[in-house]
């Protein structure tokens, strides 16, 4: 592979710690947090287990976050993850980082976001756009285009537009988008506690024949319900590691990604507590757990407290809340677009992928080339209707890196014991061995086959509709997901052979270029 032309054209840090702060806001608020309190609800039975389960797992997310500072004040490149995993492991094991984010996690996830807007506006409208315009046939499967694929695939191209412009307005735009997020969050806990007629009772019941449709019975008690219950928790809080993806772009990043990263968490934490404490002053155990599967517990909040409002004011509050969600899935939407087109180009800098994609728009100084492959790839997605399967397989495969990249925290500090470090994670050691326990049990939970209606319900981003059948089992899911991460060694073998300049001369520029 030909060697990038030499350019004085560099990333700008352009992000401010609001914009940094907003990016890890952003892509954690989705919709979890109005959704999963009825499923956790069922799993711990009691509204003080489901908050100290909403604790525990915003406390361990705050322990990567606490690894994550480090790192990324450490070396605050482009790639954020890539760069650390390819520094503590090698090129090998950083490529396929970067090819499981490219073509299956990150570009899997921005399909999945776009449909879930593309839903929320067909609900909205009473199903006006479920017909569809064609159908067409490839290899004998049949795939539909209509106007739910139209609108995701207009979303997917529109923030792709908006990304191509300077980072400063990418990180003006996640601060409006994650602004109306906490907005939301916080006008349901307050609306609930001023104007439902609620009761501070409810904090001594527990779930007594609620439906708990789509749950599993074997994962209402005990142990198995527990772990199910943390597991929709952090897929809830999933989403604050990508800000060390555009870490290359942060301004004073030794003081601002620390701050944002452990800033924004510990923020999260207190919203999401917040609110499903605002759910349970309303709504009894039974009642939040009975809410229909791929309902909003939220908005059933909301209907309490609506009830004096005239039809007018209750069409009129019922149409803010759904702009609102919709607002907050284009937020999503927009800071993975913003941080994920950063793994591709860190790659293509080191030679490890598509030359072009290495080289910044000298108008902006964007990446415009990966986020255009990148779109596409996800506009692809989108089309086949798989990336809900894709980005299952993967959940095994992405928690593998996220220990990976914790655990190199050890690997830094042995091998580089005098390297500039601006910020050292707080508890270490035992903040980041904490972490990797949970990750360590992440994994063995995730390769029980009783599992499986768990994750598919949890997804890595949003599940508005649930196969009625579950998975078959998630080990196997979890062996087809390595085996998709190891399709990418084939690829690697053949770029790295094709490249012949050493890796250490590549790694020694990119941090030179990126400051």
């Amino acid at each position: 592979m030909s060697k990038p032309a030499p350019s004085n054209i560099t990333l700008i840090r352009g992000l401010t710690l609001v914009a940094a702060a907003s990016i890890v806001i952003g892509n954690v608020i989705g919709t979890g947090v109005f959704l999963k309190a009825r499923v956790m609800t069922c799993n711990v039975g009691t509204p003080g287990m489901v908050i100290t389960v909403w604790i525990a797992a915003g406390i361990l997310s705050l322990a990567g976050a606490l690894t994550y500072a480090e790192l990324a004040a450490m070396m605050p490149r482009a790639g954020g993850e890539y760069v650390f995993v390819r520094e503590a492991y090698g090129a090998r094991w950083g490529f396929l980082y970067g090819w499981m984010q490219i073509f299956i996690a990150k570009t899997g996830s921005q399909a999945s976001v776009a449909a879930a807007f593309a839903i929320f506006l067909n609900d909205i409208t009473g199903k006006a756009l479920n017909a569809p315009l064609f159908s067409f046939k490839i290899f004998d499967h049949q795939f539909d285009f209509g106007y739910l694929q139209l609108i995701a695939l207009s979303l997917i191209a529109l923030f792709t537009l908006i990304n191509c412009a300077t980072v400063i307005v990418s990180g003006w735009i996640a601060t409006i988008l994650t602004g109306v997020k906490i907005a939301l969050v916080v006008g349901i806990g307050l609306g609930a506690f001023i104007l439902a007629s609620g009761d501070w009772g409810h904090f001594g019941m527990a779930n007594a024949g609620g439906l708990c449709e789509g749950v599993s019975p074997g994962q209402m008690v005990g142990m198995a319900g527990f772990s199910a219950a943390m597991l929709a928790a952090l897929w809830g809080y999933d989403g604050w590691n990508n800000i060390t993806l555009v870490a290359g772009e942060v301004k004073n990043p030794q003081r601002n990604i620390p701050l944002a990263l452990i800033g924004g968490t510990m923020l999260i934490i207190l919203l999401y507590v917040f609110v499903n404490i605002a759910y349970f002053y309303v709504l009894t155990p039974t009642q939040v757990a009975s809410v229909p599967a791929g309902s909003s517990v939220a908005a059933t909040v909301v209907g309490t407290f609506m009830t004096p409002f005239s039809q007018s004011a209750k069409s009129l509050i019922a149409g803010l809340i759904a702009a609102s969600l919709m607002a907050s899935s284009l937020g999503t939407l927009h800071t993975s677009i913003l941080t994920g087109a950063r793994v591709p180009y860190a790659m293509s800098r080191d030679r490890l992928f598509i030359e072009r994609l290495s080289r910044l728009s000298p108008r902006t100084h964007v990446p415009v080339g990966a986020l255009i492959f990148q779109g596409i790839w996800a506009g692809i997605l989108t089309l086949s209707g798989s990336f809900d399967t894709l980005t299952d397989y993967v959940i095994f495969g992405s928690w593998i890196f996220y220990g990976l990249t914790t655990a190199s925290i050890f690997v830094f500090r042995r091998r580089m014991p005098n390297a500039e470090r601006p910020y050292r994670a707080w508890g270490y050691p035992v903040v980041p061995v904490l972490f990797l326990l949970v990750t360590g049990w992440l994994l063995y939970t995730t390769l029980l086959p009783d599992t499986g209606r768990a994750m598919t319900e949890i997804g890595m981003i949003v599940r508005l509709k649930y196969p009625a059948d579950g998975l078959k089992g998630i080990s196997l899911n979890a062996l087809i997901g390595l085996g998709l991460i190891a399709a990418g060694l084939p690829v690697y073998w053949y770029l790295s052979r094709k490249n012949r300049v050493a890796f250490a001369e590549s790694s020694e520029k990119s941090a030179e270029d990126e400051g």
